[in-house]
C-alpha cells in the first residue's frame, strides 16, 4: 500500500514539475547541443574509369558559364547592378537627422548641412507578452560610408516561475550590414554576423538578416526586420514590425515582435525610444 502511495506521489510531483517549466526553460533545452548518434556511418562512392571520363569539354564550358552568370547575378542583386551605376540612388548620401527635410529619410541626393560620413543610433526597446514574460533590447547601430553599418544587439528575457522565482535568457548579436537600396523614401539592407546564446545553451551561431524602412512623410516611418541564427541544429528567429515617430535626432516607436527560440514561440508588444548622433 505504501508503495502505491509513493508511486502516486512521484507521478504527481513529476507532473507538477513539468507544468512548472517556463517557456524560457523549454527554449533553452531545445537549443542545447545535440549528441551525435552512435550508430552513424559514412558511405563512400566509387567511380569507375568510364564515369571519370564522362565529363566533356562542352560540359565544362557550360558549367563555367553557369557559375559566371550566377556570380554576376548574385553580385547585382546583393550589391549593385550595372543599371544603377549612374542613378541618384548609387550616390545617395547619409543624413545626420531623419526628416531634417520634410520628405527625406536616411538618405539625400545632395551634400548639405544635414549630410554625414557616419552616424550612430542608440535605442532601447521594452517587450512584453504578459505580466509574467517580458524583455528588453539594447541596440547600437553604427553607419558609415553611406552603405555600411555594424549593429550590436543585446536581448534579455525574463519569465516568472511560479515555484522557482524567475528564469532569464540573454542573446547577443553582432551584424555587419550592407544598405542595398538607398533612396529618400526607402532604405533596405541585408547583413551577416554571429550571435551568442547565453545561459545553459552557451553557444555561438551564424546569423543573417534583412530589413527595410519606408518614410511616409514627416514624422512617420514604418520599419520591419528579420534575422535568423543557426545554433546547435536549431534556430533563433526574430521578426519586428514598428511604427517610428521622429523628433529631431530622437525617435519613439511601438509595434510587434515575434521570437522563435528553439521550439518556443513568443509574440510580444514592443515600445521603445532612441537617439542619433
Amino acid at each position: 500500500m505504501l508503495t502505491k502511495y509513493a508511486l502516486f506521489l512521484l507521478i504527481i510531483l513529476s507532473f507538477n514539475f513539468s507544468q512548472s517549466q517556463t517557456k524560457i526553460e523549454k527554449a533553452e533545452e531545445s537549443l542545447k547541443k545535440q549528441e551525435q548518434p552512435v550508430g552513424y556511418y559514412t558511405q563512400s562512392n566509387e567511380y569507375n574509369n568510364s564515369s571519370s571520363d564522362s565529363g566533356s569539354f562542352f560540359s565544362e564550358v557550360v558549367a563555367e558559364l553557369f557559375i559566371g552568370l550566377f556570380a554576376y547575378t548574385a553580385y547585382g542583386v546583393l550589391f549593385e547592378s550595372p543599371f544603377e551605376i549612374n542613378s541618384k540612388n548609387n550616390d545617395a548620401i547619409l543624413t545626420k537627422r531623419v526628416y531634417f527635410e520634410p520628405n527625406t529619410g536616411h538618405y539625400s541626393y545632395e551634400w548639405n548641412d544635414n549630410s554625414a560620413i557616419g552616424r550612430t543610433t542608440i535605442s532601447t526597446k521594452y517587450i512584453f507578452a504578459n505580466p509574467k514574460l517580458k524583455g528588453n533590447h539594447l541596440n547600437i547601430d553604427m553607419r558609415f560610408f553611406n552603405r555600411l553599418a555594424l549593429e550590436v544587439n543585446y536581448l534579455q528575457l525574463w519569465e516568472n516561475n511560479t515555484n522557482f522565482g524567475h528564469d532569464a535568457l540573454a542573446i547577443y548579436t553582432a551584424l555587419g550590414k550592407y544598405h542595398r537600396i538607398r533612396t529618400k523614401a526607402f532604405d533596405g539592407w541585408w547583413g551577416v554576423g554571429a550571435s551568442y546564446v547565453d545561459g545553459e545553451v552557451n553557444s555561438f551561431g551564424f546569423t543573417y538578416g534583412l530589413g527595410a524602412e519606408v518614410f511616409l512623410g514627416k514624422p512617420i516611418s514604418i520599419e520591419s526586420s528579420f534575422n535568423q541564427t543557426l545554433v546547435n541544429q536549431n534556430t533563433v528567429n526574430k521578426f519586428n514590425a514598428l511604427i517610428n515617430y521622429y523628433i529631431n535626432q530622437y525617435k519613439i516607436y511601438g509595434g510587434y515582435e515575434y521570437l522563435k527560440i528553439g521550439s518556443q514561440n513568443f509574440s510580444m508588444v514592443s515600445l521603445g525610444a532612441g537617439f542619433s548622433f
